[in-house]
């Protein structure tokens, strides 16, 4: 059974006339209130709906109001003291710009609040004015792996240069720092001493600790007989056994494939179905490699946009009425999407990440994604609250009713 993950963008509502006039509407608190409180309901929603799961992105500094989520994991811990079955998490923590003993603490935490209902989301970080700035002690950038984008022959030779290298060198702080996560979640003690992390710090000297009773009480190994902390505990462990389920986001990245199948992760396309066709085969032979036996689709997740109503007319003006700002002003902003300013719902729609118009013309197009790829978990991304309230809800019961039930057949394979 395929299984429904409501992504939801912190979007404060504004007519585009309203940002100019009250910009930074990122900090209107009246409509940030408001979007809180209605937020709120829609999770409950989806708990009594059977979604599978509920999240949120990583996103700082967004002054223009369309993507205001600081801390999804602060979120997702309100949302598990207000529903009962649906999980809760995010999609996901950005790694190349944060504090992983932090992450592996906050996801821990959760998934107790939760009570084991939590999965935890990786990213590697493509917007450069918060990126850049959070990663900087760590030397990292933002990325849009460059080897995924079609415009990348079209650039000076030193450009291409500096965008492969910051790739490189983002992919290889994500990766440490999960890891370093992952063991934080499964040993007893940590010790690292790589060109970005020192722990315990200074390493080689170690820490004076007058604490004692750590060599005794501690983790083994945590303190030396010179009263020297030599390596940490990072507290709690995760409810869940080894962790929760791990989420990885994927755009233009074989890399990030060949990187989640031995693990296990899954990878999370926000990709055309041509690639992401692509990329689900090569995650099963990459799964193979590492021992785990997949078939086509299993623990692999699409992500789609869209909009529902009675006609595809009605359909189209939703997506004029509540995407086109935000793919205008961020997506194309930001990312190889072009925006046809003559032709606005057509450029949204033809970014191949948008499913819209009846609930049967929704269905049958979801049909044929899945006969691609019959992935395991379908990501449905809304812009709340530039969409409102209702208008989510009425889609999400939409999906429930008319489009989970087609791709259950499809996701027939042992989960």
């Amino acid at each position: 059974m395929v299984k429904p993950i409501l992504q939801l963008y912190p979007v404060i509502p504004a007519t585009i006339e309203e940002r100019r006039e009250q910009r930074p509407m990122g900090r209107n608190v009246e409509r940030y209130q408001t979007l809180l409180q209605e937020w709120h309901e829609i999770v409950k929603a989806a708990d009594e709906l059977g979604f599978w799961g509920v999240s949120t992105i990583e996103h700082h500094f967004h002054s223009e109001g369309y993507e205001v989520g600081p801390n999804p994991a602060l979120l997702a811990a309100y949302w598990a003291s207000i529903t009962s079955n649906v999980r809760v998490g995010e999609l996901g923590f950005v790694m190349s710009a944060q504090n992983p003993f932090r992450v592996a603490e906050d996801a821990a935490v959760l998934d107790h609040l939760a009570g084991g209902r939590s999965f935890v989301g990786f990213a590697r970080g493509y917007q450069a004015r918060w990126t850049n700035i959070l990663g900087q002690h760590l030397g990292a950038r933002a990325t849009l792996s460059p080897s995924g984008d079609a415009k990348i022959a079209d650039l000076s030779e030193q450009v291409k240069a500096q965008r492969f290298a910051d790739d490189k060198r983002n992919r290889e702080i994500f990766e440490e720092q999960v890891d370093m996560v992952l063991q934080s979640w499964t040993q007893e003690s940590v010790a690292f001493n790589t060109p970005h992390w020192q722990v315990p710090y200074p390493h080689d000297q170690g820490v004076d600790w007058t604490m004692t009773a750590t060599r005794d009480l501690g983790a083994p190994g945590e303190m030396d007989d010179d009263n020297k902390i030599r390596r940490v505990s990072v507290v709690p462990a995760p409810l869940q056994d080894p962790h929760p389920p791990i989420f990885v986001s994927s755009n233009a990245s074989m890399e990030t494939v060949e990187y989640c199948g031995p693990r296990g992760f899954i990878p999370t396309y926000f990709s055309k179905i041509d690639r992401a066709s692509e990329f689900g085969r090569h995650y099963v032979t990459a799964a193979e490699a590492g021992g785990k036996h997949y078939a086509l689709g299993q623990n692999q997740a699409m992500v789609r946009w869209g909009q529902m109503a009675d006609s595809e007319q009605e359909a189209r003006q939703a997506v004029a009425d509540f995407d086109v700002d935000i793919f205008r002003d961020l997506y194309a902003g930001t990312t190889p999407m072009q925006f046809d300013a003559a032709n606005p719902v057509d450029s949204v729609l033809n970014s191949g990440l948008w499913v819209t118009g009846t609930p049967e013309q929704v269905r049958d197009d979801y049909v044929k994604l899945w006969q691609q790829l019959p992935a395991e978990y379908v990501v449905l991304i809304f812009h709340f609250a530039q969409q409102p309230r209702d208008s989510v809800i009425s889609n999400m019961e939409l999906f429930m009713e008319h489009v989970k039930p087609a791709l259950d057949e499809l996701t027939d394979y042992k989960s």
